[in-house]
């Protein structure tokens, strides 16, 4: 989402409309989030409930961890997965991404991608894992699942007895989207003063979503709030990587300002607050502005500067030449640097945002 001058003058107008008529109710929310203390017993919840022992992820490339098709995705080709497990796994990153992180927490290991389920049906105890690198809400143009569709892959299992109701009571949902939908507005031309009308219909339509997962049985779903999209490298390499687009990041806010109304919604129609809001925004901006690593106290040259970047402007981390020569270079140590390339956390960064909202998980008991 390149939006400069005019486009980023208009937007701002435009919000600032939105964002005086839309906080209030918001505001009083988040107050309450805010004075509930975390229970930090590991296995129980307040309510004496359980830890979920299977996780369903429905979303993009911030939680695939290896569904999209090799001939596709960068994410199968090196450097892709060089820190962990040492080379590519599907994974966006140089390692492990925020799924991994939360499977960890639940005492579970990381779901299956998908794809793979026919080949270790053993394994699927462990729930799922649906999303798929440069899907969104709705379609992005590209054939792959969106999230209705991710959902339908679910619900057939269901039809198909792979899991019972009882698997999915004990099941967590986690749904993330990175913005896909938003990109694929702005590079199909649409129009800047149409973006506020757009958020309103993605996160409709992600209600609906989560609705439906609701209704599969699902009993915690914890619902990702879209990261400050203005502080990606791909929103800052204008300025050097010296700044986050502030007038980006507004889109980000009206869409969680948004989607926060939309939870409340849900759990109050639901009664059983089964939604869960995981802050990544507030996450990205507490990592983002630390200013110091999270390996401890060397600070950061320039946090938002990426660490795999192509050296030619046709070029993506991961792109070779005719003769095999890298298209790109690659940073000493990636695990001192937050961002991978030009849109995706490094395995550093993921664990230091998952860190941040480790405290906000006891409410994934049931």
């Amino acid at each position: 989402m390149e939006l400069h001058g005019v486009l980023s003058y208009t937007l701002f107008l435009i919000f600032l409309h939105v964002f005086v008529c839309a906080g209030e109710s918001v505001r009083a929310n988040e107050h309450d989030q805010l004075t509930k203390k975390p229970n930090h017993h590991h296995h129980h919840h307040a309510h004496g409930g359980l830890r979920p022992s299977k996780l369903f992820v429905f979303g993009d490339s911030y939680s695939d961890t290896g569904n999209n098709p090799k001939s596709l995705a960068n994410s199968w080709k090196a450097p892709y997965g060089l820190t962990f497990p040492g080379k590519p796994t599907g994974r966006f990153s140089d390692g492990r991404v925020l799924t991994d992180y939360l499977a960890r927490f639940m005492g579970i290991k990381s779901p299956l991608p998908y794809k793979v389920r026919k080949y270790a049906p053993s394994k699927l105890r462990r729930g799922l894992n649906f999303a798929y690198g440069g899907t969104g809400v709705f379609n992005t143009g590209n054939l792959l699942p969106n999230m209705t569709t991710q959902i339908g892959f679910l619900q057939r299992l269901i039809k198909d007895k792979v899991y019972a109701k009882r698997d999915l009571r004990s099941s967590l949902a986690l749904v993330m989207i990175s913005g896909n939908d938003y990109s694929a507005y702005t590079s199909a031309g649409g129009p800047a003063q149409g973006l506020p009308a757009f958020i309103m219909r993605v996160v409709d339509q992600m209600a609906i979503d989560l609705k439906l997962i609701h209704d599969t049985g699902i009993s915690r779903i914890l619902v990702a709030t879209i990261e400050p999209i203005g502080c990606l490298p791909k929103e800052t390499v204008s300025s050097s990587y010296q700044q986050c687009n502030e007038t980006v990041n507004l889109l980000s806010n009206f869409h969680n300002q948004l989607l926060q109304q939309a939870v409340t919604t849900l759990n109050n129609k639901t009664k059983d607050s089964s939604f869960i809001i995981l802050d990544t925004f507030s996450a990205f901006n507490t990592v983002l502005n630390s200013k110091t690593v999270f390996t401890g106290s060397s600070k950061f040259g320039t946090p938002l500067k990426p660490c795999c970047v192509a050296t030619r402007s046709d070029a993506f981390c991961g792109s070779v030449d005719e003769n095999g020569k890298k298209m790109y270079t690659v940073c000493n140590k990636p695990e001192s640097v937050f961002f991978w390339d030009m849109v995706h956390p490094t395995q550093a960064g993921w664990r230091a945002v998952y860190l941040t909202l480790r405290s906000s998980l006891n409410l994934i008991y049931y």
